[in-house]
């Protein structure tokens, strides 16, 4: 079996363990069972939420049995870590919905099969439903001393600010506990997650010495950082979420596609399946040539390819080519054609009617009007890859792509539309 460890060292990806030697001799006596799990904070899974998720794809490649948790419970009480303040509690109703389709993305990055690697998906509420309020405090929350629940960072913090109720305060037990029953349930001795879950993580560990006197491991991953300071997975429209009605497949590949020299190699170890030498090739074409942006290429259609698909992978790549002349603007599906829109300068009007330079400037391609008309003049300015010519012309319904669109270019690179009704 593949050294795991190693791998995810030398993918700049290893934040803690609980031992690291002796998680080594257990994954070599062979296959482990391991665990990540995954609160339904919001309708989809974001890119934090990825770099866990591929821990947990990377053990089942090296020959170990991963689960995935969905927190059909914890998602209804909320997690304290890296706040500042009390969450909003969201209904049952919202929370089961997020349920269900966070099981699915999470479904889509781990095998299942009959193989004894096969992976399993699980929901926290199957056990803890079952829980009273008596039998939670008399059977679980009696090993978890006090003081040592108010020492952990997440809590500390908090205590130190607008305080916390008792809700989040019990987050901890809750999430210990999954691991207790995984380890009776499935024999599981390892939970992964990022580094801001390393209390809790490790509270499930005490929790599963004090219990039933098993030992088991812990182990974090590091958090994605930007080398410009600014957070990752973060956009001006908010987060990068794995799903493309959330964040679009075109967007999601233009964000990738755009990753700073600094980060690119970071990236494409801890989010693709390149092998060390591949990226070491990468990472020498990123210091002679890095006006060629092949490591950004890489890693965008790797990314996109892994979160979207090869088709939607192939739509995209497209649609980047003809919003620069290098494809046919009319053969893009309409739903492609309004995602990369969306990411460019967009003028939005009623009807037909505006004169071309108008929308040039509405646009905000050009600073103003008298700017659109030298552009024209200049021979610099497209209507859907066609160059206009003409300063007084007028688009018709003939110029529409999809009824609805059209797209506008001044010279090579400067890529904005119009979006009609």
């Amino acid at each position: 079996m593949t050294d795991i460890l190693d791998e995810l060292e030398w993918r700049d990806v290893l934040a803690q363990t609980t031992d690291i030697d002796a998680l080594r001799a257990a994954l070599s006596k062979g296959p482990i069972t391991v665990y990540a799990g995954f609160d339904p904070t919001a309708p989809s899974l974001h890119m934090g939420n990825l770099a866990t998720l591929l821990i947990l794809t990377r053990f089942q490649r090296a020959g170990h049995k991963p689960i995935g948790l969905v927190g059909g419970a914890t998602g209804l009480i909320g997690d304290p870590s890296g706040r500042s303040t009390e969450r909003v509690l969201n209904t049952t109703e919202v929370v089961e919905e997020w349920v269900s389709r966070i099981r699915v993305q999470v479904e889509k990055f781990l095998t299942f099969d009959d193989s004894p690697t096969s992976a399993a998906l699980v929901s926290n509420l199957d056990w803890t439903a079952e829980m009273s309020a008596i039998g939670f405090l008399r059977d679980i929350g009696k090993h978890f001393p006090v003081n040592r629940m108010l020492a952990r960072e997440s809590v500390a913090a908090r205590l130190g600010g607008e305080g916390l109720s008792y809700t989040e305060f019990s987050y901890q037990i809750l999430q210990a506990n999954d691991y207790l029953e995984l380890y009776r349930r499935n024999g599981c001795t390892l939970q992964v997650g990022g580094s801001d879950q390393w209390g809790n993580i490790t509270a499930g560990v005490d929790l599963v010495r004090r219990v039933e006197g098993g030992h088991v491991h812990a182990l974090t991953g590091k958090l994605i950082t930007k080398a410009d300071g600014t957070k990752f997975g973060k956009t001006a429209g908010g987060s990068v979420w794995l799903d493309g009605a959330l964040t679009s497949a075109y967007a999601f590949y233009q964000y990738f596609l755009n990753a700073d020299d600094r980060d690119v190699v970071r990236f494409l170890k801890v989010f693709t399946f390149r092998e060390r030498e591949e990226i070491e090739a990468l990472e020498k074409a990123v210091a002679d040539r890095p006006f060629a942006r092949e490591a950004q290429r890489t890693l965008a259609e790797d990314l996109t390819t892994l979160v979207h698909g090869a088709d939607e992978l192939a739509a995209v790549v497209a649609a980047s080519k003809a919003l620069f002349g290098q494809g046919s603007l009319e053969e893009l599906p309409g739903s492609t054609l309004a995602a990369a829109l969306a990411e460019v300068p967009k003028a939005t009007v009623p009807a037909l009617g505006a004169p071309f330079v108008d929308l040039l400037a509405d646009s905000g391609l050009v600073e103003s009007k008298s700017a659109a008309r030298r552009a024209v003049k200049e021979g610099g300015a497209y209507l859907n890859n066609v160059k206009i010519t003409d300063e007084s012309y007028v688009p018709e319904a003939s110029d529409l792509l999809h009824g609805r669109f059209m797209v506008l270019r001044r010279g090579k690179k400067a890529v904005g539309g119009v979006e009609v009704g």
